[in-house]
C-alpha cells in the first residue's frame, strides 16, 4: 500500500473513534525559537510540524519544526501511558502537533522537551521528501513552496532575512518622517518606466486597464499636493523576460522628498543599504555568485561618461552618435535586437561592457537626457540629467532622479516618447496628460528613488536566482492547473 494510503486509512481510523484529526486552536503555544532561550526545567506549549521521529522502545525523540526554529523533543512512556501508543500508531513524519512539557538536555547536551501532553493539530497526508536529500529539483521548490520551506533550513532562514530587510527599509524611512501610501495597480496609462505592461480588461467600465509597471507617477502627484515625503513598497509587472535577475512579479521600495534633489537620494541610498546590511546580519562582506561584495560608505561614484573610459576604454567621443555607437557594437560582436537609435545603441554597450564589472556598490551618475524622459536636465550640460543608477554585482538595484519639475519639457519628452512608439519601438513610457497637468500646478524641487528590493535580497542573502527570494515566482503552468 502508498505511504499517502497509508496515512488515510489512520486518518479513517481517528475519525471513526470520535478523535479529530485537525484539532482546535492552542492558544498558549510560543515560538520555538523563544522556547530555546529557555532554561532546564521552564514549561512551555509549543506547536510545530513533525520532520523526524527516532523510536527507541519507550523512549521516542522527533524534531519540532515552525518557522522559527527547531527543537528536539522527547515522549516517554512512563509518562504518557496509553497515549505513547497513540503515538506509535497514528503519529507520522510531517504532522503538525501541540505538545507541553519542561526543558532539559540529554547527555548529548542537546536542548530537548520532554512531552507531558500532546494532541494531533493537523493530520499529513503525502510523505515528505527525505531531510537528507530534500527538494532537488528547483522547479518542485518554486511550485511547492511550502514544501521547500518545510524542509530547507536555509530558505527559511533566507525568507526570514528579506522580512527583516523590509522591515528595516520601512522603519528607516518612518523615523525619516517618510509616509508610506499606497498607490493603484490598475492603472489606465502604464507609465513611470520604459517597459511593456500586461493589459487586463474592466467589465464594469468596459476599458482595457494595465497592470503597473511603476508607481512613480502616483507618488509625484502626491508631492504636487503636499505630501513632501512619501514611499511606497509593492508590487510592480513588466512583461519581459524570465532569467535569474528578472520576475515578471517584483517589489520595488520608491520615495520621493521635497526638497531633495539626487544627491539627497545618494545619500538615503546608502543609508538603506547600509540598513539592509544590518539587518541581514552579513556583515561589511558578502560572497555572491563567486564575487566579494564590500559594502563601505561613501559608495564609489562615475559619471555615465567616464564609466566607459574606466572600464571598457572608450573614449565619449567615440560613441556620441548613433553611428558611431553602433559601429562599436557591430566591432565588438554585440547583436542589436531593438530599434538601432542612438539611446538604444549607447544603454547595450554600457550593459555589454561597463555593467559586468560594477561589484561594488556603484552610483553611475548623470545620465543622457535620451535615457532619461522623467530627469531634470543638468544646468551646466543639458544633453544630460540629474540621474543616477546604483550597481551592486553586476546588477541594477537603483535608480534615482532630481525630477523633471518643467511641464513643457515633461510634454516634450512624452511626445518624443510616443515618436519612438510609433517608429516601432516597444520599451517606452508613455504620455500621461493628467501627470502633466499635475506638473502645471507645480512640483516643488524633488528627489526620487526606486529601489529593487529582491535583487537586494538575492545579494545578501547569496541566493543565486531572483526565484529563491520570491515567495512564489511566476511559473509556467503545468498542464492540469491550466484554465481552458
Amino acid at each position: 500500500m502508498e505511504e499517502r494510503e497509508v496515512r488515510l486509512a489512520k486518518l479513517h481510523e481517528l475519525r471513526a473513534s470520535g478523535i479529530d484529526p485537525y484539532g482546535a486552536v492552542a492558544k498558549d503555544v510560543v515560538a520555538i525559537g523563544e522556547a530555546r532561550r529557555g532554561n532546564d526545567g521552564d514549561r512551555f506549549s509549543l506547536q510545530g510540524r513533525l520532520t523526524t521521529i527516532r523510536q527507541h522502545g519507550g523512549l521516542t525523540f522527533a524534531d519540532l519544526k515552525d518557522f522559527t526554529g527547531r527543537i528536539q523533543i522527547s515522549f516517554r512512556r512512563d509518562v504518557l501511558g496509553e497515549r505513547y501508543e497513540f503515538l506509535t500508531k497514528f503519529v507520522d513524519v510531517g504532522d503538525v502537533l501541540y505538545v507541553k512539557g519542561s526543558l532539559y538536555h540529554t547527555r548529548r547536551g542537546e536542548l530537548t522537551l520532554d512531552v507531558e501532553e500532546f494532541r494531533l493539530q493537523s493530520k499529513c497526508l503525502r510523505p515528505l521528501p527525505e531531510k537528507w536529500h530534500g527538494l532537488k529539483d528547483p522547479e518542485v521548490k518554486y511550485r511547492q513552496r511550502y514544501l521547500d520551506l518545510i524542509i530547507d533550513d536555509d530558505s527559511r532562514e533566507r525568507f526570514g532575512k528579506r522580512a527583516r530587510i523590509i522591515q528595516s527599509i520601512r522603519e528607516l524611512l518612518w523615523s525619516r518622517g517618510f509616509l508610506e501610501v499606497e498607490t493603484p495597480i490598475l492603472q489606465p496609462i502604464p507609465s513611470g518606466a520604459s517597459a511593456r505592461p500586461f493589459v487586463t480588461h474592466h467589465n464594469a467600465l468596459d476599458i482595457d486597464l494595465y497592470l503597473r509597471i511603476a508607481p512613480e507617477l502616483y507618488l509625484k502627484r502626491l508631492v504636487v499636493g503636499g505630501v513632501a515625503k512619501v514611499f511606497e513598497i509593492g508590487k510592480n509587472f513588466r512583461n519581459e523576460g524570465i532569467d535569474q535577475n528578472h520576475n515578471p512579479e517584483f517589489t520595488m521600495m520608491e520615495l520621493y522628498q521635497s526638497p531633495g534633489d539626487y544627491e539627497d537620494m545618494m545619500r538615503i541610498t546608502e543609508d538603506v543599504i547600509m540598513a539592509a546590511v544590518e539587518s541581514a546580519g552579513v556583515g561589511e562582506q558578502v560572497e555572491f555568485k563567486g564575487m566579494t561584495i564590500t559594502f563601505a560608505r561613501p559608495f564609489h561614484r562615475v559619471t555615465f561618461k567616464d564609466a566607459f573610459m574606466e572600464f571598457a576604454g572608450l573614449r565619449w567621443e567615440d560613441i556620441d552618435t548613433a553611428e558611431k555607437a553602433l559601429q562599436v557594437l557591430q566591432e565588438k560582436g554585440f547583436e542589436m535586437t531593438k530599434t538601432k537609435t542612438w539611446a538604444n545603441a549607447i544603454q547595450k554597450l554600457f550593459d555589454e561592457l561597463v555593467q559586468p564589472n560594477l561589484i561594488n556598490p556603484t552610483f553611475v551618475l548623470d545620465y543622457p537626457v535620451e535615457l532619461s524622459p522623467l530627469a531634470k536636465r543638468k544646468q551646466e550640460d543639458p544633453g544630460f540629467v540629474y540621474r543616477f543608477e546604483l550597481f551592486i554585482a553586476g546588477m541594477e538595484m537603483a535608480n534615482a532622479f532630481s525630477e523633471l519639475q518643467d511641464p513643457f519639457d515633461q510634454k516634450e519628452r512624452f511626445e518624443e516618447q510616443m515618436r519612438l512608439k510609433q517608429a516601432g519601438e516597444e520599451e517606452v513610457t508613455l504620455m500621461d496628460e493628467d501627470y502633466v497637468t499635475a506638473l502645471e500646478y507645480g512640483l516643488p524641487p524633488t528627489g526620487g528613488l526606486g529601489l529593487g528590493i529582491d535583487r537586494l535580497v538575492m545579494v545578501l542573502t547569496g541566493a543565486e536566482s531572483i526565484k529563491d527570494v520570491i515567495w512564489f515566482p511566476t511559473l509556467r503552468p503545468k498542464a492540469s492547473d491550466r484554465i481552458d
